[in-house]
């Protein structure tokens, strides 16, 4: 403990200018389009709008001559070399090409070549939906897993992951994507502050019931659907198609875990809604506590209890400080180097190419780009793409992988400084961890490579390392007032974000857990009456308050429709273990070097090549418990 203050002490000293001067050293001034071709890349990032379009017809033409010769192969000649080595080396090969092609429409600047980007993307998904239909390469995949002649575990599990499962009755399993979308989904907030009593229980039901009925009706038809397709590939229902590939499996599984959490959380819960309750008696008298009074209440509790201001703490966090700060805590836990690339090829002039090594014997692992700032015509979100990956090839050589991090943060003009909203650090916190997990990969396989891992996994890096920016050491590293940026946020302001973070976290979380619970059920069960479920899951679950008149908070709930379906629980359950392992492993000592190689080491450098629940054992030593989950607010909750 005296050592690790001595350290502590030592930054708190020298953070600062360390950072300056790490900041200054990123701060290079880039001019006019580079184009330096660097050694390894298969990604091609300033094609036309035609050399786009040529390039997807190269793509399908040589995916269908592959698949055509692995289809051709008779049933009792098949081998790893003349099956699964071409199919892999296909996806190695291929996926940064797709890239090349796709990911133009998240950042040019260009109408034409977003439209090229969006035809090429169109023609190439609807040939892969074509090869993973194709019975003929099936049954030639399905004879090689029949041999059980395996060149080591991950190739096992590469043809696994092909459509062959553990129970697999013969039937062509086929990878589904719902392209259906609500026409008026909108997020609709279900609660509406700012109004009083009556008026606020008017605007809330009026708002909950917006597009409710047409919504729920299109909700209807797409489980149906779901569930009928899910029948026609030999499953008892959606939910069970869904989970068959991620960690919970079963819908059981499911249920139990989101009803630990609830039950564990109820105590919490109800002392937060007496807190309520009572704000409410005080300004409105004697009337019942309603579902239109939580968001109201929540925020003048909040409003009491913390004194911040987000506008003053945003000025503490000027982007590039921020960026340098985070660089600098990913490199030391990590024992990583990043080196900016000059003169690399990029797609404008504010993007920048850096190269990653490893600290310790300055091998190259993968390179990234950062295009953070704002401009017309780009993605509006923080985002990371796997634009090359990592794997293995034949000859042994291992192909670089590279990511692209997208963010719309503001660009400093003149004097004026670009500053970022705290909300905008957590999120690029939680985004970078992304890239240093696809970076830090060594998978053999492609299909392996960094973020393809488990749908209810993939979250986990990102949610354990956004807790480093609630906590005082990392917080100094990151902030620095704009006008003299050796100031950072001062103790008690770091210490008022990390309990804001975790106030009403049982209410909050309770309505989380029902929405969870409605998506799991509906996908799950045959004709299901979605608004009576409603109406019987919400006082259960939320501590007797009932729903509210005629709303229907499942019809502006997109998850339910695009991405989610049946496994909304995920975020849960991802935080959940992101709390284990925060508590056992990091919690005393959040730059401890030798914790975040074990890390590195153990989960991000397996990506998918094993299941994740035996990669977590590994790591862990045991099963993941809820309970570091439930402390962790208990101890900051209000």
């Amino acid at each position: 403990m005296a050592k690790k203050a001595e350290r502590n002490k030592i930054i708190a000293i020298t953070g600062a200018s360390t950072i300056l001067a790490v900041a200054l050293g990123f701060l290079v001034a880039l001019k006019g389009h580079k184009r330096k071709r660097l050694h390894g890349f298969i990604l091609q990032v300033n094609l036309s709008a035609s050399e786009i379009l040529k390039l997807a017809d190269r793509i399908i033409a040589k995916s269908k001559l592959v698949h055509d010769s692995v289809a051709s192969v008779p049933l009792d000649k098949v081998s790893y070399a003349n099956v699964i080595s071409p199919l892999a080396e296909l996806e190695a090969e291929q996926f940064p090409l797709v890239q090349s092609c796709t990911f133009q429409k998240m950042v040019s600047a260009s109408d034409d070549l977003r439209q090229a980007s969006s035809e090429a993307e169109r023609r190439i998904d609807v040939h892969l939906l074509m090869c993973s239909q194709r019975e003929d390469v099936y049954r030639v995949i399905k004879a090689l897993a029949a041999k059980g002649e395996w060149m080591s575990p991950e190739a096992k599990r590469y043809v696994q992951c092909m459509g062959l499962s553990k129970a697999d009755d013969g039937r062509l399993k086929v990878t589904l994507k719902s392209h259906h979308t609500l026409p008026v989904l909108e997020y609709c907030k279900v609660w509406i502050s700012r109004y009083f009593g009556a008026t606020r229980r008017t605007v809330a039901i009026a708002r909950g019931k917006k597009c409710g009925e047409e919504n729920m009706q299109i909700l209807e038809k797409l489980v149906q659907t779901r569930n009928k397709i899910a029948r026609l590939l030999g499953y008892s229902n959606y939910a069970e198609y869904a989970l068959e590939t991620r960690m919970a499996r079963t819908s059981t599984k499911v249920y139990e875990f989101l009803e630990n959490i609830s039950v564990n959380l109820t105590e919490m819960a109800n002392k937060e809604l007496t807190m309520l309750n009572s704000l409410k008696k005080k300004e409105e008298g004697e009337s019942p506590f309603g579902l239109e009074d939580m968001l109201y209440y929540t925020r003048k509790a909040e409003e009491k209890e913390f004194e911040i201001d987000y506008g003053d703490v945003q000025q503490y966090f000027p982007v590039n400080l921020v960026i340098s700060g985070i660089f600098k805590i990913f490199q030391d836990l990590f024992g990583l180097r990043f080196e900016e690339v000059q003169e690399a090829e990029v797609w404008h002039d504010d993007v920048r190419l850096l190269s990653v090594l490893d600290m310790s014997s300055n091998k190259h692992m993968g390179y990234f780009y950062l295009d953070l700032y704002s401009r017309e015509g780009k993605y509006g979100r923080t985002c990371v793409l796997s634009l090359q990956n990592g794997c293995l090839s034949l000859n042994g050589t291992r192909q670089i992988p590279i990511a692209l991090i997208i963010a719309q943060f503001p660009k400093q003009v003149g004097n004026k400084k670009a500053l970022l909203r705290f909300s905008q650090v957590v999120n690029f916190f939680h985004e970078f961890s992304h890239v240093v997990h696809h970076i830090c990969n060594r998978a053999s396989f492609a299909k392996f490579s960094g973020l393809r891992v488990e749908a209810d996994f993939i979250e986990v890096p990102g949610l354990l390392l956004e807790k480093w920016c609630y906590e005082s050491i990392c917080l100094k590293m990151i902030s620095g007032y704009h006008q003299d940026i050796t100031k950072p946020l001062v103790d008690e302001m770091c210490r008022a974000l990390k309990r804001k973070r975790h106030s009403f976290f049982g209410l909050k979380v309770k309505q989380e857990i029902l929405l969870c619970l409605f998506d799991q059920i509906i996908h799950s069960n045959e004709n299901v009456d979605m608004t009576e479920l409603l109406k019987h899951l919400h006082p259960k679950v939320l501590l007797g308050i009932p729903l509210l008149g005629e709303m229907n908070p499942a019809s502006c709930f997109p998850r339910l429709v695009v991405g989610y379906d049946a496994t909304c629980y995920s975020h849960l359950w991802s935080e959940v273990i992101a709390s284990d392992i925060f508590s056992s492993k990091f919690e005393d000592d959040l730059l401890n070097q030798y914790e975040g190689l074990q890390f590195r080491n153990k989960i991000l450098a397996l990506g998918g090549a094993k299941d994740a629940k035996e990669i977590l054992l590994g790591y862990l030593g045991r099963e993941p418990s809820v309970q570091a989950y439930i402390d962790s607010r208990r101890k900051n909750s209000l």
